[in-house]
């Protein structure tokens, strides 16, 4: 997301001295990605962020096998999974590849004794239900059930729920995440034909200084697993930064569907894309206009990539008996299209009120052992007259 952003205080000039009020230094912190040719923001720590005072053992975090050739077309319930009380713990990685991981969370509490950080991944958080507040070293973000949260890697963050029924949908990317290249012009700046615009987005606020020295534990992911490393100062003691690199929000409720004549492609309500696949938004949105239109998408062959659809909430009109929370892969190798009688069931309509998440992958997918618990079996004959 190509968008300069500052918060809080900083000097004029990068890399010169900024002195405390009280005497001392802030600490200059060049936070980027892809070497020093990336997005990057620039960062002042009221301590050096380098004071590391213990590691501790890591905890493998890898999603485990369960099929690496699969040719089925799936259907898992992704609100099945019973809720867990710490974050971390209630993440389950049900599909992956070597560009990202697609999994679910149903966390109860907020995070309290530790901070996360994911060097492997950006990360893209779903939030299907609860609200709450992402706290990270670059300011919070309030957010509401719909919301995307978008986290580039190495951002610490904390989660605080104001409940204890939270339901996310999440993908870590491999590679860095973006707004879609066509949608911006040479500059960056979201063109007129753009299915949504800068003002959309959540930026970082409330940027809070914790001028704290002690034990703070992070939880860092590196290949992988799950390293806790205590740091001697507080992660969140930055004072100011500014620069392209930052979380930020966007609601799937602000993205504005491309409508056409005819039945338009997936492509049309693309969201974010990475170098391995890409996030699409389906929300309520006008029919096809054409007298002879016909709603429902035709039947088409995945032959490069493996389709996913987070089923959010509405009348999911190219489906049958298909609930909110239910996720469905259908793998490339193999057409697919609408469910019997659905196209005829679109004819005539005006519009649709779904909202669904797609994540399409330009590699296979693998299956993970999480997916064998929730999955509804026989969904790859539901197209049987």
């Amino acid at each position: 997301m190509p968008i300069y952003y500052r918060l809080g205080q900083f000097p004029q000039t990068r890399h010169t001295v900024f002195e405390k009020p009280e005497g001392g230094y802030y600490y200059e912190q060049l936070f980027g990605t892809e070497g020093f040719s990336g997005l990057s923001s620039l960062l002042y720590h009221a301590h050096r962020p380098t004071m590391v005072r213990e590691v501790g053992l890591p905890k493998d975090d890898r999603p485990v096998l369960a099929d690496d050739h699969n040719i089925k077309s799936r259907l898992y319930d992704g609100l099945s999974f019973v809720p867990a009380d710490d974050y971390l713990d209630s993440r389950s990685v049900i599909l992956f590849n070597s560009d990202c991981e697609v999994g679910v969370a149903a966390p109860r509490k907020s995070q309290e004794d530790y901070f996360y950080k994911n060097s492997d991944a950006d990360e893209i958080l779903f939030v299907h239900e609860g609200t709450g507040t992402l706290k990270t070293m670059l300011g919070q973000i309030d957010y509401v059930p719909g919301d995307y949260l978008v986290i580039p890697k190495g951002i610490i963050y904390q989660l605080r729920f104001d409940g204890e029924n939270n339901r996310l949908l999440f993908v870590n990317s491999f590679s860095p995440v973006y707004t879609p290249k066509r949608y911006r012009n040479g500059f960056g700046q979201m063109l007129e034909h753009s299915p949504f615009c800068e003002r959309d987005y959540k930026m970082p606020q409330r940027l809070e200084t914790f001028d704290e020295k002690g034990e703070f534990t992070v939880v860092i992911r590196k290949q992988g697993f799950l390293h806790p490393v205590v740091y001697a100062s507080h992660p969140f003691d930055v004072i100011g930064w500014d620069g392209y690199n930052f979380p930020y929000g966007f609601s799937i409720k602000d993205f504005q569907p491309i409508t056409g004549k005819v039945h338009m492609p997936p492509p049309i309500h693309q969201t974010f894309e990475s170098r391995g696949f890409v996030v699409c938004s389906f929300c309520p949105r006008l029919y096809d206009y054409h007298e002879k239109a016909v709603p429902a998408p035709y039947n088409h062959s995945n032959i490069d990539s493996d389709e996913v659809i987070y089923y959010v909430e509405g009348d999911f009109m190219s489906r049958n008996d298909i609930d909110r929370g239910y996720i469905t892969l259908h793998p490339a190798g193999i057409p697919h299209g609408p469910h019997p009688g659905a196209m005829e069931r679109s004819l005539g309509k005006k519009g649709t009120e779904e909202y669904a998440v797609m994540v399409d992958t330009f590699k296979p997918l693998n299956i993970a052992k999480p997916a064998l618990e929730i999955e509804k079996p026989g969904y790859f004959r539901s197209w049987l007259e």
